[in-house]
């Protein structure tokens, strides 16, 4: 999207940025002082419009239709060409597009031609997965079509977030997203929740007073930035910066600028496929010197050569894989992760790293009360989670009615009186409770209505006469309230700012003075529970007082009467803690990345498993003093990273990378999306998550939940070994039929094979069951397996172990057959049809070795997948077509055989389904051998120290 500056044709001229609009940072250096510096009056005229009436609809239509929408650039989005041409970009296609050339150049037509459709179904596959993964996000994007409401006309309007301009005025209320940035004009008692931007999960009061120009953005209490929400009280405020000239649009620039890497599966075939190109060449020279020698006509030759090159290369391999990526993105769907590029399915299976944010992610971003305690060490459990107002009250494990103990109820009505939220009640459209306001504060309705108290009775029996809204600077906030014989005031905040107010505290319903060492009792409580993670709220009365206009809690010293502490947190998601477990046995560190305390952070690590034994909290202060080599030393130690900014998320990120770790990085907020970019798989919550966060993504997780990110690996896991399974089937039968037609080239038979009857093996014989085989289930045990290291090749050592057994039998029962029928004297095409029979029912009997590196086929249910019954089947029946229909005769130059070689070609190709048998029962004795002979198990965290 092009922008310009967002102003009207008459306005001063303002500093731009990139994009063409004024941020909402400030002016140019030396000309304009940025918008927070500015007083209220000068805001509004720079931005040309009227405090009381607004724009009018003519000049926002003017300034919309000049400057385009208020959105951010989608990115590019790239033409179903380039997508489909990008498909091709893999060094296996490289060398079947060669070979393919040299066929037609021999005159090879329906050769050339077969190859060339095996490479235009693979991009085809490819490019209508990728679309539907965007399509799928798309559908995430019109969950939520973001409104405003503004002044237009002297009218409040409700309008489409996207036709906001600079000098509308915004109407702003509690529960209210803000759709750009913007200079606060006026607001009453107003907190906003800026988690999105800078991490910090508080709400931060703001109000319009003008700053310091040098304010840094964490600061600016008289700004509102798109992408934030109102958690209390109202505002009216003047919108200075829309779409890529906002601060969400900067870090979108950001997010552009890091660089993707590849995946280990692009890397993995980018190493394979030059180490095929290379052996091709070497093999195609000697084949063509040897026969040279021999005195073949050097077009012949050639021809077989190519047949060797083509036999090498494993025309299914790219299909494969698109498909069994494809499969996973379909299974992920079904579990609601919506992958947004192919390659990431695999990536989930090789993470070794997930960096998660905490709030929202793990935790349910639901504020609870867990404890009260009152003065004279009274303390109370309080059970039940999130808004529902649903739990007991317990005291030294024992049950208490709250309402009958006269000084806990002093304490809940005092709670929901210096309150401004509100906890709506299921409806049988939304039967959830709705919390309205400040999260903390929902959290004291929320235990007000445990306890059993008539919210709209209390406050309607002590009406509210006056306000101090919550001050940062005061760390409290003060409410006065109208009794039955005179005025009281409640006061509501930090323990350590109350307690110092206070003259007296309330036990058993009777107010005793409080001296220095109640003083310090109430304070140790306080630093008790904020040492259990628990955000701590203190809560006094002063009778007879009244807030008068300087607005001052001064001048209660001395006279307030404390009620008790209310210690609240943000509970872990119940699922999360064996998700956590999951990815610890899977060889997964989960790490906290948050822009909470770090105390916070430290404690539902703890809590969820992910901080074990020795390991620490860095903020992001301690952060910034490290070098990267200090940070690679203490790395493996860190459990939580808090208090980071999004180039420090970066940094983390690339921190892990250097180590050679696949990351795996969540979040949902715009300052996550760097580190979502940069990441190898960029996890972003498709229900919380910004634009910003989910443009910047591989892969969305639907329903924000941690445990579904797991269920992800899982799935990137089974995706991988099924590919090992089809790498495993395909090469092994490959390198049987260069060996087949080596050996007979060597020993002056003439080829075993047709050039087209191998490319039928290639394509069809093996295509029937390879794709079924991708289809394979879990077998039970991918969350008990080290990650896939980032530097295994596709062909391991163990693939290469099992294929040392595949290959000399497929390719023994294969040439014997060939050099057995030619000695009876059986006609020579009909020798050829019969052994490119054995060849095709040893991949029959091949993929069934597959399915399992150890255990016995015998053992295997293989009505599990009941594809592959369905391929076997299919490949029967069309064999059974080239060998005896004329017109495909003609095609493969093939002639019938008789019931009797049928059986006989049977019984000789089973003998790669004994020889993998005896190699399994090797296997599985010598296993019951070393477990015999283990050590005792290791603990968990020595696994883990072992695995780094």
């Amino acid at each position: 999207m092009r922008s310009v500056d967002q102003g009207s044709s008459q306005e001063t001229p303002v500093a731009n940025d990139a994009h063409g609009q004024e941020s909402s940072g400030g002016g140019a250096a030396g000309s304009e002082p940025p918008w927070h510096a500015l007083r209220v009056e000068e805001a509004l005229r720079r931005a040309e419009t009227d405090a009381g009436r607004g724009l009018s609809t003519q000049e926002a239509a003017l300034r919309l239709a000049r400057l385009g929408p208020n959105a951010l650039p989608e990115g590019v989005r790239k033409s179903i060409a380039t997508v489909f041409l990008h498909q091709f970009k893999s060094p296996l296609i490289y060398l079947l597009i060669a070979a393919a050339g040299i066929a037609l150049a021999l005159g090879k037509v329906s050769d050339s031609a077969v190859i060339l459709v095996v490479v235009l179904i693979n991009a085809l596959i490819g490019t209508l997965q990728e679309g539907r993964a965007e399509r799928s996000l798309d559908a995430l994007r019109r969950l939520a079509s973001p409104k405003a409401h503004v002044l237009r006309d002297g009218q409040e309007q409700q309008i489409d977030a996207r036709e906001l301009v600079r000098g509308d005025l915004l109407l702003l209320a509690a529960g209210d997203a803000v759709a750009a940035d913007a200079r606060l004009v006026e607001g009453a008692g107003l907190q906003l929740s800026e988690a999105a931007l800078t991490g910090e999960s508080a709400p931060v009061a703001k109000e319009p007073s003008p700053l310091g120009p040098e304010t840094v953005l964490a600061d600016r209490k008289n700004m509102l930035y798109a992408g934030t929400y109102v958690t209390a009280g109202r505002a009216r405020a003047v919108v200075v910066a829309t779409g890529p000239g906002s601060e969400i649009g900067r870090i979108a620039a950001l997010a552009e600028a890091a660089e993707e890497p590849k995946t280990p599966l692009e890397r993995r075939i980018e190493q394979f496929g030059r180490y095929i190109m290379g052996a091709a060449l070497v093999l195609l020279i000697t084949v063509v010197t040897i026969g040279t020698l021999r005195g073949v006509p050097f077009g012949q030759i050639a021809m077989v050569g190519i047949s060797q090159v083509v036999g090498m290369v494993p025309e299914g391999l790219p299909v494969a894989i698109t498909i069994a990526l494809a499969v996973g993105v379909q299974r992920m769907a079904k579990r609601r992760s919506v992958v947004r590029r192919l390659a990431a399915v695999e990536t989930l299976g090789s993470t070794t790293v997930i960096c998660s944010d905490k709030t929202g992610t793990l935790t349910r971003n639901e504020m609870t009360v867990t404890t009260v305690h009152l003065p004279g060490g009274r303390e109370f459990s309080v059970s039940g989670v999130g808004y529902a107002p649903e739990g007991d009250f317990l005291e030294k494990g024992g049950q208490v009615r709250p309402l009958a103990e006269e000084d806990l109820r002093g304490l809940l009505e005092a709670a929901v009186l210096c309150n401004d939220a509100q906890l709506v009640g299921p409806e049988a459209q939304e039967p959830r409770w709705k919390p309205m306001g400040d999260p903390t504060e929902v959290a004291l309705v929320t235990l007000g209505k445990k306890a059993g108290l008539a919210l709209e009775e209390v406050r309607s029996h002590f009406p509210r006469q006056a306000e101090i809204p919550f001050d940062a600077a005061t760390k409290m906030m003060a409410t006065q309230h109208a009794g039955p014989e005179s005025t009281w005031v409640v006061l509501k905040g930090a323990p350590e700012v109350l307690l110092e107010l206070c003259g007296g505290s309330r036990q058993g319903g009777v107010v005793i003075p409080m001296d220095e060492r109640g003083r310090q009792e109430a304070h140790a409580a306080a630093e008790s529970m904020a040492h259990r993670a628990l955000r701590v709220l203190a809560i006094a009365i002063v009778p007879g007082a009244s807030i008068d206009d300087r607005a001052d809690p001064s001048a209660f010293r001395g006279k307030a009467i404390w009620l008790g502490l209310v210690g609240q947190m943000d509970p872990p998601r119940p699922e999360v803690a064996d998700a956590v477990a999951r990815c610890r046995a899977a060889g997964i560190r989960p790490v906290i990345v948050t822009g909470d305390h770090k105390v916070t952070g430290l404690a539902v690590a703890r809590a969820l498993g992910i901080a074990r034994e020795g390991d620490i909290a860095v903020d992001g202060r301690e952060l910034e003093q490290l070098s990267d080599e200090a940070l690679a030393e203490r790395i493996d130690r860190i459990s939580v990273f808090a208090r980071v900014h999004p180039a420090q998320k970066l940094r983390i990120v690339r921190a892990y990378q250097r180590r050679h770790e696949v990351v795996a990085m969540t979040g949902d907020g715009v300052n996550d999306a760097p580190a979502l970019a940069q990441a190898d798989v960029g996890i972003a919550m498709g229900v919380t998550g910004t634009e910003v966060a989910k443009e910047a993504s591989k892969m969305v997780i639907a329903d924000d939940n941690f445990s579904t990110i797991v269920a992800a690996v899982e799935e990137g896991r089974v995706v991988y070994r099924n590919l090992k399974k089809v790498i495993l089937y395909l090469f092994s039968t490959s390198m049987a039929e260069v060996a087949v037609l080596l050996a007979a080239l060597v020993m002056g038979y003439p080829p075993p094979l047709a050039a087209v009857q191998i490319l039928w093996i290639n394509l069809v014989t093996e295509g029937v069951v390879t794709i079924n085989l991708i289809l394979d289930p879990a077998e039970g045990d991918e969350m008990r397996r080290r990650p896939i290291p980032t530097d295994e090749p596709l062909l391991t050592r163990t693939l290469l172990s099992r294929m040392a057994f595949m290959t000399p039998a497929i390719a023994i029962s294969t040439l014997g057959w060939f050099i057995y029928r030619l000695s009876t004297g059986a006609p020579f095409a009909q020798v050829q049809t019969e052994t490119f029979t054995v060849l095709a029912v040893c991949q029959w009997f091949n993929v069934l070795n597959c399915r399992s590196e150890g255990r016995s086929v015998f053992r295997m249910n293989l009505l599990k997948n009941p594809w592959l019954i369905g391929g076997l089947v299919l490949g029967n029946l069309l064999q059974a077509m080239v060998v005896f229909l004329p017109f495909m005769n003609e095609i493969f130059h093939t002639v019938p055989f008789s019931l009797k070689e049928v059986v006989a070609i049977g019984v000789v190709a089973s003998f790669v389904l004994w020889v993998e048998e005896l190699r399994k029962l090797l296997v599985r004795r010598r296993e019951r051998g070393e477990s015999l002979r283990a050590p005792p198990a290791r603990t968990h965290g020595a696994e883990e120290r072992a695995h780094a």
